[in-house]
């Protein structure tokens, strides 16, 4: 089990952030915000794929205004991404935003920043000081990225606190796995805010995924983080999807049935990619109608990677030469053809 670091809760409409509730999920709409009806679609679209706090980006008064209609039309809580103005801000709060996400390395004059603050107490939302290695201060660009991360969050977290201001959240994010981790981790040892978790500029969605699941997954199996976006250059619905993956991959969440399934090699006598993915698919489409327990199925191609060696599945199928066995917590059911197995599989879930 991993031991979620302490920190402080703190509520975005009807969310709970921080180490006693669960680590949400967050993506970003890539629409204009003031463009209503598409910022809707999206945030539907969103949702509906599992996502459970979204962003939207707020670059004039036009987008900061929208924000009342989109809050009367969609049932989760939103958060402005306020760069560069900090009357934006302001006006992003008095529409009825969840959250504000402000970036120190465009907005950092304590006056416009006390004035964000004074605006969030009085509605009493939450303030995340959002640090991107992009916007860094230019004086400190020979220090490594981690610690000037680092520098940057504590001096914006001693002025919220001068300002009797803890409704915080934070986040480091530097497009290097490593200065990311190591940024995080330096933090959360000097304060307890909860963190969101993310990667900027992950890159497209293979590499994207691949960094970001270093990165976050690294981060949760310390105990480290309550909130996640895994940014990719695509459809903002694959963000969601591989956050499910990595909470489900490192124990934190479970969404639908973890399939493992051996590699192939020389000793399996099926076509065992065909056979997975048939699985895959049915089990989605089966998902996509009903709740589905969230089990350990088991795929295996030979007798080596059989029951023996998947004994901790919930329930799976081994293959020998054309036709497998059905096998739950490592004990043999019944056999069965290869022609029945994915239906098989599916029918004792």
């Amino acid at each position: 089990m991993i031991k979620r670091r302490k920190t402080r809760t703190v509520t975005v409409g009807n969310i709970k952030i921080g180490s006693r509730f669960p680590v949400s999920i967050q993506s970003m709409t890539n629409t204009y915000t003031r463009q209503t009806e598409k910022t809707i679609a999206q945030i539907r679209a969103l949702t509906n794929a599992g996502c459970e706090i979204v962003r939207l980006a707020v670059k004039n008064i036009e987008d900061a205004r929208a924000i009342r209609k989109i809050k009367r039309k969609v049932n989760v809580p939103l958060v402005a991404d306020i760069h560069f103005d900090y009357l934006l801000s302001l006006e992003a709060i008095k529409s009825g935003i969840d959250k504000i996400r402000i970036n120190p390395g465009n907005i950092s004059k304590p006056e416009e920043l006390k004035t964000i603050i004074k605006a969030a107490k009085d509605k009493k939302i939450p303030i995340r000081i959002g640090l991107n290695s992009g916007s860094l201060p230019k004086s400190k660009k020979n220090k490594p990225q981690s610690n000037i991360l680092l520098e940057v969050a504590l001096k914006y977290i001693k002025l919220f606190e001068r300002e009797n201001f803890r409704d915080i959240i934070i986040s480091l994010k530097s497009s290097s796995v490593y200065e990311t981790v190591n940024a995080y981790r330096k933090l959360a040892v000097l304060c307890n805010y909860p963190f969101h978790l993310g990667l900027t500029a992950a890159g497209t969605h293979d590499s994207g995924i691949v960094k970001s699941s270093i990165s976050i997954g690294s981060l949760l199996l310390d105990g480290i983080g309550d909130t996640i976006r895994v940014s990719l250059t695509g459809d903002p619905k694959e963000e969601v999807l591989a956050a499910k993956r990595i909470l489900g991959a490192v124990g934190l969440r479970r969404f639908a049935p973890d399939v493992i399934s051996c590699p192939t090699c020389g000793r399996c006598g099926v076509n065992l990619v065909k056979i997975v993915n048939d699985f895959q698919k049915a089990l989605d489409a089966k998902c996509k109608k009903e709740d589905v327990h969230p089990l350990t199925v088991a795929i295996m191609g030979c007798e080596v990677n059989g029951p023996g060696e998947a004994k901790e599945a919930d329930i799976g199928i081994a293959f020998g030469k054309n036709r497998g066995v059905l096998f739950k917590k490592g004990k043999i059911i019944k056999k069965v053809s290869l022609k029945t197995a994915v239906k098989e599989l599916i029918k004792n879930l």
